[in-house]
């Protein structure tokens, strides 16, 4: 593993040439998180190099995050993402298996359970359930048409203008939000719009915010854009100021990117006032904000605000993430971005150069669903969930007798939960105990969170299956 002659794969002198062989049996799987190096003398001596030479790879290797350096004890391999940097701004030649590789012990035995058992109650799934998708049909259009809509795909780059349209609608009913059409770009959701903006608006290098915890630390797009993650300390009001100034005092913090409606694990609302508090900050220090907003029509309590932060921006300074696959299911894969329309015709010249654009099918779905259905099922869908939840919390009084702690949930998808564990072995045991009847849950690590918590999807929970 450590020969001399593993060096002459890669160019460069010889520090590189070992920092590239760790990044490689990291990529293959072979050195996985958390994993004890040899010791610089050790590896000094396998690799036939000074020992001077290794200690300017790993220190650069620490400066980037991807080692932790522990004294007395040793060199590992980063269990964290958080501050990692990677300087490819896409890697096209990572291998299929790469991310897979990285897959803790519990995540891949719950894979095997998913592929095993038939009746398992998976409140990992982050996904509407199939039985709360909505029936849509498409409406009444000829073939023809649709040849010729698909024909004419170079003019609508930016989307279906009928669809813009109920979107601009929707907006002004659900948050009295005046949007112009052509600030509107209709995506396939979510991630391809963070990718636009990781390949548009930023660069490899570049440091950006994000909740701690949060799933954007799951998605590899940040790390495979050389991007480099701080978290923001959270309350239940969502991310403290105190803790968003101390990072921009220590890192240049270019954009940062929130879920603050029904955060995505934790479940907070963000308050009102601290919605105007970060935008006035951020403002100040010409800090961008993304906002992802998945979940903001799935309030259990019609008196709770969920005004997106876009709603109190005045200066453009917030580039607005709107889905349906929290209501209509991820196959009907439809998003758009709410952005200044310099930088929506700017992000349109990437879509040209990876794809051929849209495809109009789903993009009619969704006008379906816009203009005729989303009222009622988006009523129905907050009260199914609401009693998911409400059993949800029963079996976990019941399963832990009190000895579990979380918030009850205001809305969305997810349960944060705190699990009564101070170790990994005692955590573990809970989760292999759940497994064996059948439950798959998120564990916080996947998050950025650290020992102990859980993210629950109530939207799948079967009090039959439990």
């Amino acid at each position: 593993m450590w020969q001399k002659q593993k060096l002459t794969q890669f160019e460069g002198p010889l520090f590189k040439k070992i920092i590239h062989l760790i990044e490689y049996y990291i990529e293959q799987g072979i050195l996985i998180i958390g994993e004890r190096l040899l010791s610089e003398r050790e590896l000094a001596k396998k690799l036939q190099v000074n020992r001077s030479t290794v200690v300017h790879a790993l220190d650069i290797l620490t400066e980037r995050g991807v080692l932790i350096r522990r004294q007395g004890s040793g060199t590992y391999i980063n269990n964290q993402k958080w501050g990692v940097q990677a300087y490819s701004s896409i890697n096209w030649h990572f291998p299929a298996h790469f991310y897979q590789n990285k897959k803790s012990f519990y995540h891949q035995k719950a894979e095997q359970i998913r592929k095993q058992q038939k009746r398992i109650c998976d409140l990992a799934n982050g996904d509407l359930p199939t039985a709360m998708i909505p029936k849509l049909l498409l409406p009444d259009i000829s073939l023809n048409e649709l040849i010729m809509y698909e024909k004419d795909s170079d003019e609508l780059q930016l989307g279906l203008p009928s669809l813009k349209l109920q979107i601009a609608r929707y907006m002004q009913i659900q948050f009295a939000m005046q949007l112009d059409v052509n600030q509107i770009l209709i995506t396939s959701g979510t991630q391809q719009s963070l990718f636009f903006i990781t390949q548009g608006l930023l660069k490899p290098g570049d440091a950006i915010g994000i909740e701690s915890p949060s799933y954007f630390y799951s998605l590899p797009l940040f790390q495979a854009a050389g991007l480099c993650l701080y978290g923001i300390e959270c309350d239940k009001e969502g991310i403290i100021l105190e803790s968003l100034k101390k990072l921009v005092e220590q890192h240049k913090i270019k954009w940062i990117f929130l879920n603050p409606i029904f955060q995505n694990p934790m479940g907070f609302v963000m308050s009102d006032i601290r919605k105007r508090a970060v935008l006035a900050f951020c403002r100040s220090q010409c800090i961008g904000i993304v906002e992802d907003d998945a979940y903001s029509s799935l309030a259990f309590n019609d008196n709770l605000t969920t005004l997106p932060i876009k709603k109190f921006d005045c200066y453009n300074q917030v580039i607005y993430l709107g889905s349906l696959s929290k209501y209509i299911g991820r196959n009907i894969r439809i998003g758009w971005m709410v952005a200044p329309r310099e930088i929506i015709e700017n992000l349109v010249k990437i879509r040209q150069h990876i794809d051929s654009g849209l495809s109009i099918l789903p993009q009619l779905l969704a006008q379906e669903y816009l203009q005729s259905h989303y009222r009622t099922h988006q009523q129905w869908l907050r009260n199914q969930l609401q009693v998911k939840a409400n059993q949800l919390m029963h079996w976990l009084d019941n399963r832990f007798v009190g000895k579990v702690s979380y918030h009850p949930p205001l809305g969305g998808f997810h349960l944060y939960v705190s699990l009564p564990v101070d170790t990994a072995v005692q955590e573990l045991v809970i989760l292999n105990q759940l497994l064996s009847q059948g439950i798959i849950v998120s564990q916080g690590t996947d998050f950025g969170d650290n020992l102990g918590k859980v993210r629950l999807s109530y939207g799948h929970f079967d009090q039959n299956l439990i």
